[in-house]
Parts: structure tokens; sequence; C-alpha cells
């Protein structure tokens, strides 16, 4: 088993503007149509500074496993290191969605209002 993690793009300060955050944890080399999505939370208050709170605050979206909550990394044993991308976005409002509501929609009712961007990616992979 191996682990490494990379940052490829971070924001010091959450913009002065922004109403609402999302948090999209997804693996894009998973044997999938779509990237695996480990994690999606929407509507966070934009006065959280970290992830201590637990559970998130937020509304929870669907994980690839069709719940809620995080689904950890566990890629096919002998199928490669995967990448794990664990995005932010700074909104311009809130998305007002469901509960449970998927990746696709919660990407459609981000379309233009995203004011920022960050993203970690780690590295995992099993033998």
């Amino acid at each position: 088993t191996t682990a490494t993690t990379s940052t490829t793009t971070s924001r010091s300060a959450i913009p002065s503007d922004t109403r609402s955050l999302v948090l999209l944890a997804e693996d894009p080399d998973a044997p999938f149509p779509d990237p695996f999505v480990h994690w999606l939370v929407y509507d966070i208050p934009p006065n959280v500074v970290g992830t201590e709170d637990v559970p998130l605050p937020g509304v929870e979206g669907k994980n690839s496993k069709l719940g809620k909550g995080y689904a950890g990394a566990a890629p096919p044993v002998g199928h490669g290191a995967h990448a794990y991308h664990f995005q932010i976005f700074a909104l311009d409002t809130q998305l007002g969605l469901a509960p449970n509501s998927g990746r696709s929609a919660v990407l459609d009712a981000m379309k233009g209002h995203v004011i920022a961007w960050g993203e970690i990616v780690g590295h995992y992979e099993r033998r």
C-alpha cells in the first residue's frame, strides 16, 4: 500500500462575496464511466474554517455508493495508483438542492456561480 499527497491549487482565503462552499471528493481513475464520488457536501457556510466539525456543516449529497458520507479510498488491488481529488468551490449563491442530490445535479446548479476553486490531490494504491 502506498500513499502520496500533493497540492495542485490552493486558496489562502475565502472570497468575501462567498455565499456557500461545495466540497467534492472524487476518483477519476476508478473503472467506471464517471469519476467515483467519495464525498459531496454543498451549501457549506463560508465561515467554516476546517473539517474539525463532524459532520461537516452543509447538505450531504449522494456518493457513488448511493449513500451519504465519506466513502473511503479502496482502489482495486493491482489497479495502480489512483488520484483522489478533493475540490473546494466558493460560490456566490447557495444551491438550495434537496439532500442526497447527485454529482451531476450539483455541478449543473454550480454553473455560473463559481468565484474561486481549490484542489488537493492525493495518490493511493493497493497492491
